[in-house]
């Protein structure tokens, strides 16, 4: 089955239409509710939110067992609520974030230009930590030597590796603290 013009029109209509991925499937014929999901995520359309509409009906909250036989009804809350794919939540708008300290210079500046890798150059010795965006142009892996065995180099090894006494001691903590 091929995505021609006509049935992702259709698909982008439907999809606005508040249509399910299994009904819009249904409706195409010959594609699978992951395919319709799967294309709706490589359209980059919007997730939805449900409303609250007159023709549904509230719930009602469970009885507390006042014995007053009185049932009062829940509050219902009027934000959005996404449904789907998670994937296609639509994101909530961006909340200021609190002034925090400055980063710590990043190791980028310490790989010398010279040793740096890209995945066609990486070997069993060099070390495979990812530095920068993979979805930009300056990304790029130390590219240092590490140990046979090892996909880091020493510096790398520390950062990813905790050894198991202090995650035990951590965890100890954790536990007091919580008791």
């Amino acid at each position: 089955m091929s995505w021609t013009t006509e049935r992702v029109e259709l698909l982008k209509k439907l999809w606005t239409d508040g249509l399910s991925a299994s009904q819009i499937a249904a409706e195409l014929g010959g594609v699978t509710r992951n395919a319709v999901i799967g294309k709706v995520h490589r359209l980059g359309l919007s997730g939805r939110a449900k409303t609250n509409t007159t023709a549904s009906k509230p719930r009602r909250a469970k009885s507390t067992g006042t014995g007053s036989g009185t049932s009062s009804s829940k509050t219902t809350s009027h934000a959005p609520q996404s449904i789907g794919a998670t994937a296609l939540k639509a994101s909530p708008a961006p909340t200021p974030a609190p002034e925090a300290e400055p980063a710590p210079e990043p190791i980028a500046e310490l790989v010398p230009i010279s040793q740096r890798a890209t995945i066609l150059t990486l070997t069993e010795r060099t070390c495979k930590w990812p530095i920068g965006d993979p979805a930009t142009d300056d990304f790029y892996f130390c590219g240092r030597t590490s140990d046979a065995g090892v996909p880091y180099c020493a510096h790398h090894c520390k950062i990813a590796y905790q050894p198991v006494n202090d995650r035990r001691r951590d965890r100890r903590t954790e536990v007091r603290a919580a008791g």
